[in-house]
């Protein structure tokens, strides 16, 4: 295939890749973000301020972290605001048990026998669905799906490269829409309330806030993928020869007999886990209930044990799978999968403890609060009705994310002063999240700076030698316009007609 050709897009895109090169690791970032706050912290708190607290009701007061108690209380501190930081045991507690099941084979398995019984007239949503749903196991859709759907592709007589598109466009361009909860829930959801915490104190964000609206995005996303793949993309890609090294290009291995059974079996223990867990859910004075006998509360045991749940929903159909199939011989086994689980979060552990650092100075030191009243007051002046609002915070994550790739890293940064600032406009913390959800999944397919992008360059490379950076770019291109403008509106709509975002989430703040 030959090098797209140099459009006013193609060399946009090539801006980007060169300034978002310049930019420093995110965890060096949020250093540097540390030293701001610092820094402005000790010249902002020589001036008086009249801007009210709603949330106290007085004026605010800027901390000066560069004096000698100060620092002090930093370093007696440092430890605690790592360990404290509640994203840290989200993530790591969620990852133990998908670690299981992702390195035992579990998912694999069940992702392959998806897309194995799949009808070749649904073979295109089908890519895209099972893409979606490998959200569930963080890396897997980058790592299996992507590839396994040009593998497929090209085995039923499709282009191969149309299949990568589907799938990359559903892992990465979809990244927010899942029907099934995962670890990128609560984990979103720790910053939320982290943000949200700068104005309110007391407030509480459910870890299924935006379970609703994800689940019907799920539908939304498979639709786009399904129309643009076979209408836009394969039709161009039909006289593009496939000339990659046969050695070179992957099979599609079929399930074994006990790979098969194996599967039946973990499939039915999971299943057996979610009707047990439902059976325990349902008696009016089960213990996951709170003491009015809600389950949805914040004070509901189940709604505070998400995290836990996730991991054993996949802890033990993972250990089940590893087994059977042979991938285990002993504990030791299981083990090694949730150590290298475990490597594989090392950066994020890194990232985590100077995202820590940099959030507790800026709430600390009251920056975050009068950026945030400051910011709603010129909002206000603006009189920009609160739909204007969230469209122009969902393009401007899409803009950030281009330079910006880690969703999590990203929202550490953006969610302290987008949550805040937003509540003062009456604007919940539940919608704020999911506007940055829409932007940050958008431009993931079309930013080089996304971690597997350069990957997924390499299997497109196995079908099409010449394949680049420009060639990728503008096959991806129309799915993240037509995911940012359709998702956009389709927000607008769900919210205009009131459907729910998720579990005790709302549209305003304060809650109605």
């Amino acid at each position: 295939m030959q090098q797209a050709k140099s459009t006013w897009v193609t060399r946009a895109l090539d801006k980007v890749e060169v300034v978002g090169n310049k930019l420093p690791d995110p965890a060096i970032i949020f250093f540097f973000c540390l030293v701001v706050v610092w820094t402005l912290s000790a010249i902002m708190s020589q001036f008086t301020w009249d801007t009210i607290n709603p949330a106290t009701g007085e004026a605010i007061v800027i901390q000066n972290l560069l004096t000698g108690d100060s620092l002090a209380d930093f370093l007696s501190r440092m430890v605690k605001i790592f360990t404290g930081f509640a994203p840290l045991g989200v993530v790591l507690v969620a990852m133990l048990g998908v670690g299981v099941a992702e390195h035992s084979g579990f998912i694999s398995a069940s992702l392959k026998r998806m897309l194995d019984v799949t009808p070749k007239a649904l073979l295109t949503p089908m890519v895209v669905l099972v893409a979606i749903i490998s959200h569930t196991a963080t890396d897997a859709g980058y790592v299996l799906v992507i590839p396994l759907a040009g593998v497929i592709f090209y085995a039923m007589g499709r282009h191969p490269l149309a299949g990568i598109a589907a799938a990359f466009a559903g892992v990465s361009g979809g990244f927010c829409a899942n029907f099934i909860p995962s670890a990128i829930d609560p984990l979103l959801q720790s910053f939320t309330q982290t943000a949200a915490q700068i104005v309110d104190p007391a407030i509480q964000i459910n870890p299924l806030n935006n379970w609703f609206f994800n689940s019907a995005s799920s539908l939304l996303i498979v639709s786009i993928g399904w129309y643009l793949t076979d209408k836009v993309v394969e039709p161009r890609l039909q006289n593009v020869e496939v000339d990659g090294n046969p050695d070179d290009i992957p099979k599609f291995d079929e399930l074994d007999a006990k790979q098969t059974k194996a599967l039946r079996v973990s499939g039915v223990v999971m299943l057996l886990g979610i009707i047990a867990l439902i059976a325990i859910l349902v008696p009016e004075d089960s213990p996951m209930r709170d003491a009015a006998g809600e389950l949805t509360s914040f004070k509901a045991p189940v709604m505070q044990s998400i995290v836990p749940i996730i991991f054993l929903l996949f802890l033990l159909p993972g250990v089940v799978y590893g087994y059977m199939s042979g991938v285990y011989k002993s504990t030791k086994d299981m083990i090694n999968s949730m150590t290298k689980a475990m490597q594989g979060m090392s950066y994020y552990i890194v990232l985590a403890f100077f995202c820590a650092l940099f959030i507790d100075a800026f709430g600390k030191s009251q920056l975050g609060a009068l950026m945030a009243i400051e910011g709603a007051e010129l909002l206000k002046s603006l009189g920009l009705p609160a739909m204007i609002t969230i469209v122009g915070i969902i393009f401007l994550t899409a803009f950030v994310n281009l330079f910006i790739g880690s969703s999590s890293a990203k929202w550490a940064l953006l969610g302290p002063i987008f949550v805040p600032m937003l509540m003062q406009l009456n604007i919940s913390p539940d919608l704020t999240q999911i506007a940055y959800r829409i932007g940050d999944s958008s431009s993931n397919i079309i930013t080089p700076l996304m971690p597997y992008f350069p990957l997924v360059v390499l299997y497109c490379q196995r079908y099409v030698k010449n394949t680049g950076i420009g060639t990728l770019l503008s096959i991806m291109l129309p799915y993240s316009i037509t995911i940012l403008i359709a998702w956009t509106i389709f927000l607008l709509i769900y919210w205009t007609l009131g459907f729910p975002l998720g579990v005790n989430a709302s549209y305003v703040y304060p809650a109605g």
